[in-house]
């Protein structure tokens, strides 16, 4: 699926398709909660759907930033609004991957197993950033940032030089009919044996897996996965896993951007 707009979005005009986009990266924002969209989810979540996401150009290249809000609503995803993301990989000594489920409370992909932690860096110094290294130490400074809120794991624990970089995925995917995503991701591994402590409020439950459970988790029909680690699993994850431990060189610091949509 893609966008059904085929206006390319710049820096020059951006503001002037999603007056709500701010054309600066910066704290400060036009935040969106004022109206009925946010009505009757969880006030948490609510709360969040307040945070700055770095709204983006085909190219990866930072044009201004938005609510998280006005990023996922398909409204805006339709008409072409990009930002960026980011997918942790994070596996036990035992080579075994966590998985997590989403909490009920998500206003969007409620309840569906995913990869370790998915979220976006924010508009903010430290995590933006308009070239590639720059901007994976963005992501990286995010990923600690949200293991801990969303998982409890400790920034000692995941040390930013022990994350690994590997590529960048374009997709789009609708949730249901208000909200989705439209990203690209950069996909992140990490090796850590780490203590949990979960945010019930993020995940309802956390499950470590090979990649033969991982297979069999898919064949599950009661099982649901969000659209982007279904769409690596498919096409990218098991084998990267395979080299987890010998020759993952190959796969990191992709400079081409994987388009999926």
């Amino acid at each position: 699926m893609s966008p059904t707009t085929t206006q390319t979005i710049t820096a020059e005009n951006v503001i002037h398709l999603f007056p709500e986009v701010d054309s600066h990266l910066a704290s400060s924002h036009r935040a969106g909660t004022s109206t009925g969209d946010l009505e009757g989810y969880d006030e948490e979540q609510i709360r969040l759907m307040d945070e700055v996401c770095i709204v983006l150009d085909k190219d990866d290249k930072p044009i201004g930033s938005a609510s998280k809000k006005v990023c996922h609503l398909m409204t805006n995803i339709n008409s072409g609004l990009l930002h960026r993301a980011f997918s942790v990989f994070l596996f036990d000594s035992k080579d075994r991957l966590l998985l997590q489920q989403r909490a009920s409370e998500k206003i969007t992909f409620p309840d569906m197993w995913t990869n370790t932690c998915c979220s976006h860096p924010l508009g903010v110094p430290g995590e933006t950033g308009a070239d590639l290294e720059t901007a994976v130490m963005g992501v990286k400074r995010a990923a600690q940032r949200k293991l801990w809120h969303e998982l409890g794991i400790k920034k000692e624990q995941v040390p930013l030089e022990d994350f690994r970089f590997l590529t960048r995925i374009h997709y789009v995917a609708p949730s249901d009919g208000k909200w989705g995503e439209h990203e690209i991701d950069y996909i992140l591994f990490i090796k850590a044996d780490v203590d949990l402590e979960v945010n019930p409020n993020e995940a309802q439950d956390t499950r470590y897996v090979s990649a033969d459970e991982m297979r069999t988790m898919f064949k599950d029909e009661k099982l649901k996965f969000t659209p982007w680690f279904k769409l690596i699993c498919e096409t990218f994850l098991f084998e990267w896993w395979e080299h987890l431990n010998g020759g993952l060189e190959m796969y990191m610091n992709d400079t081409e951007i994987k388009r999926m949509c």
